[in-house]
């Protein structure tokens, strides 16, 4: 059995339908004719398609089924989902992309930052020649421009000092385009100081908070491991003194 998950911004997923023996059920309150299944058997895939779509289409949609081979037990598994925005906007693709860099003691931090484009959704990932990298990356939100209906966002990979002269990758995904930058071409984050124009201050700023915001989620991921560290040893302690 197959299932379908309809989740709006802020609200809880709620089954959308699902699939059982070739036939597809949607639940109440949803418009039967709307919704069509179909199954690739050579791919395993169940794709799933809106009708007629509409403003209160938007949302993340999610796919699941029962496998009963995790613990012994049937668990509900569910896909990473599927955005749907609907806007009158057109789509456009990145209008700058570039990876910028920072020395420090322990290591080097690149910063791959793509500005301005629509829709929001866009999958960034690290690689080196060989696979995808995902250690020591951190994945920032999207951000929108002030006053524009354009968004951007950065993604940090932080590698050791004695790898300086190894070659990585910053590949994005996006509906209008997909790209590829490489860390030989960069840019140092401490060389840019000022900018004419006042949107390329803005951009200078963004880079500039690049590393405060890194710094920042470390401290919290820290702050974090000590708390359960100490949750812990009050335990323990609590344990023998019982």
């Amino acid at each position: 059995v197959t299932h379908w998950y309809k989740q709006k911004e802020g609200e809880a997923p709620e089954r959308l339908l699902f699939v059982s023996g070739g036939k597809v059920t949607v639940e109440n309150g949803f418009q039967e004719n709307r919704y069509m299944v179909e199954k690739n058997s050579v791919q395993k895939l169940y794709v799933l398609t809106i009708k007629d779509v509409i403003p209160d289409d938007a949302a993340t949609y999610y796919c699941a089924y029962w496998d009963p081979h995790l613990t012994g037990y049937y668990n509900k598994v569910f896909g990473s989902g599927t955005k749907l925005i609907v806007s009158e906007k057109g789509s456009s693709p990145p209008a700058n992309s570039e990876i910028l860099q920072k020395k420090h003691e322990h290591g080097i931090t690149y910063v791959c930052l793509i500005e301005k484009f629509y829709p929001e959704v866009i999958r960034v990932r690290w690689t080196d020649d060989e696979k995808e990298v995902t250690d020591n990356v951190v994945k920032g939100n999207t951000w929108q421009s002030t006053g524009k209906n354009e968004y951007s966002i950065a993604s940090w990979l932080t590698v050791p000092v004695e790898n300086e002269d190894k070659k990585y990758y910053c590949k994005y995904e996006h509906e209008e385009e997909k790209a590829s930058l490489t860390t030989q071409v960069l840019f140092p984050i401490d060389s840019v100081k000022t900018a004419p124009q006042e949107e390329d201050c803005k951009r200078v700023f963004n880079r500039g908070n690049l590393m405060y915001q890194l710094k920042h989620r470390t401290a919290y991921l820290v702050y974090i491991i000590l708390l359960l560290k100490s949750s812990m040893y009050y335990l323990i302690v609590l344990f023998i003194y019982r």
